[in-house]
C-alpha cells in the first residue's frame, strides 16, 4: 500500500493573537467611554464634548474583528472543501454561545429590574432579540453567522478569479460606495417598511463585505502583504495617526457643519473612517509582525502567558462584556461627581470592566460545562468517531 504524504502542518500566527487582544481591548474601551458619557449630566460642558468628539478615534474595532474572521476562516478552511464540516462546527460554535447570552442576560436583567426589559415583554424581547441580534452587543455574532453562509461563495470566488488584485480593488470601491450611501442618504431614509436585514445595515453582512474580502486576500498572499507592510510601515503608521487625531475634526464637522446627531456623527459607516478603518488594521497587523518578531528573540514569559491565553477568551470576552458594563453603569450614580471627575475615573472604570469581563470568559473557558457559553465546550457530547480507548494514533 501507497505511503500518505504526511499533512502539512499551517503556522501558527502569533500576530494575529495580539491583533485579537488589541481588537478586544478596543471594544472595552469603546463602550466603557459611552458608558461614562450616560454618566456625565453637563451635554454641553467640555467634559462630555471631549468624550464624544474621541469616540470614533476608537471606533475601528468591529473591522478589525470582521478583518480577523475573513482571515482566520480562509487560512483554516479555504483548501478543505468540506463545507458540511464547515457549517456544522462554525453555527455550532458561534449559534450556541449567541443563544445563551441572549437568554442569561435577558433573565438577569429582568431580575435586576433593568429598563426596558421587564417579564411581561420577556418572550417577545426574547424572540427579537435572537431574531435580530440588537441586544446586549450581540449584533456582531449575526454578521459572523451570515458570513458562514457566503464563505463558500467567496473561497469559490477566489478559485475562479485568478486576479485577486481586481477583486480586492472592486471590494474597496464597492465599500466607500455602501458607506458614502448609508452617510448621506440611506440612514435618513424611512425603512419602516424594508425587512429588518435590509432596514437594519448595521446587521447585513454586506455593509462589511470589504474586511472580509480584506482578510481573506491578506491569508492568500501573506508573505507578499507582510513584505509590502514591513517596506511601507512607516508611512502606514505615519498616515494612520494622522487620520486619527483627524477623527476630532470629523466629528465636528458632521455636528457642526451637516448638522447631524451625535449618533450618526459617529456611525462607523462613513467614507473618512473605511480609510481609517483600514489603515488602522493594517497598523495594528503591523503591531502583531512586531510582537511575533520580539517572542522569536526571547519575550517575558509573563507576557507571552498573557497574550496567549487572551487570544483565546477574547470571544468569550466579548460575550461577556456586558455583565461588567452593567456593574459599572450601577456603580457610577453612587459617586455624585462633576462631569470632569468621571472623565478622570475613565482608567479605572476601564480597567474594572476588563478585569470582569477577563475573569468570567477564562472561568468559562476552564471549568466545565461552561465552555460552550464562549464557543469553547469542554464536553463534546455529540462528538462522533472518537478514538476507542487505548487506540494508536495514526
Amino acid at each position: 500500500m501507497a505511503e500518505t504524504a504526511p499533512k502539512k502542518k499551517r503556522k501558527y500566527l502569533y500576530e494575529v493573537d495580539i491583533m485579537r487582544i488589541i481588537f478586544i481591548f478596543g471594544v472595552l474601551l469603546n463602550h466603557t467611554t459611552t458608558a461614562f458619557t450616560h454618566a456625565m449630566t453637563d451635554a454641553t460642558g467640555w467634559a462630555h464634548t471631549s468624550l464624544l468628539a474621541t469616540h470614533l478615534l476608537i471606533h475601528f474595532t468591529r473591522m478589525g474583528f470582521m478583518f480577523i474572521t475573513g482571515l482566520v476562516l480562509t487560512l483554516n478552511y479555504y483548501h478543505r472543501d468540506d463545507w458540511p464540516t464547515f457549517f456544522k462546527k462554525r453555527f455550532a460554535g458561534s449559534g450556541w454561545p449567541y443563544l445563551l447570552w441572549n437568554i442569561i442576560l435577558l433573565v438577569g436583567s429582568c431580575l435586576l429590574g433593568l429598563p426596558p426589559f421587564t417579564w411581561k415583554t420577556f418572550w417577545p424581547t426574547l424572540t427579537s432579540a435572537i431574531l435580530h441580534g440588537d441586544q446586549f452587543y450581540l449584533y456582531y455574532i449575526v454578521v459572523t453567522l451570515q458570513l458562514y453562509v457566503l464563505f463558500p461563495f467567496i473561497v469559490l470566488l477566489f478559485k475562479k478569479v485568478k486576479n485577486h488584485n481586481a477583486i480586492l480593488a472592486v471590494s474597496a470601491l464597492l465599500q466607500l460606495a455602501i458607506v458614502t450611501f448609508i452617510k448621506y442618504r440611506y440612514q435618513f431614509m424611512d425603512r419602516s417598511n424594508l425587512p429588518w436585514w435590509v432596514a437594519s445595515y448595521g446587521i447585513n453582512v454586506f455593509t462589511y463585505q470589504f474586511y472580509f474580502i480584506f482578510g481573506t486576500y491578506v491569508s492568500l498572499h501573506y508573505n507578499a502583504v507582510l513584505a509590502w507592510l514591513r517596506k511601507w510601515h512607516r508611512w502606514v503608521i505615519g498616515i494612520t495617526i494622522a487620520m486619527s487625531f483627524g477623527t476630532v475634526p470629523y466629528y465636528f464637522w458632521n455636528r457642526d457643519v451637516l448638522g447631524y446627531a451625535h449618533s450618526y456623527a459617529v456611525s462607523p459607516h462613513q467614507p473618512y473612517m473605511f480609510v481609517y478603518d483600514t489603515f488602522m488594521i493594517l497598523t495594528v497587523f503591523f503591531i502583531g509582525l512586531k510582537y511575533a518578531d520580539w517572542r522569536k528573540h526571547g519575550i517575558p514569559k509573563g507576557v507571552e502567558t498573557f497574550v496567549k491565553n487572551g487570544s483565546k477568551v477574547s470571544f468569550g470576552i466579548y460575550l461577556d462584556q456586558t455583565i461588567g458594563l452593567t456593574i459599572l453603569g450601577y456603580l457610577m450614580p453612587f459617586l455624585h461627581l462633576p462631569d470632569w471627575g468621571y472623565l478622570v475615573l475613565i482608567p479605572v472604570g476601564y480597567a474594572l470592566v476588563l478585569g470582569i469581563s477577563f475573569a468570567l470568559a477564562w472561568f468559562f473557558y476552564k471549568v466545565p460545562p461552561f465552555g460552550i457559553l464562549i464557543g469553547r465546550p469542554q464536553w463534546h457530547i455529540l462528538k462522533k468517531n472518537r478514538k476507542p480507548k487505548g487506540a494508536i494514533a495514526k
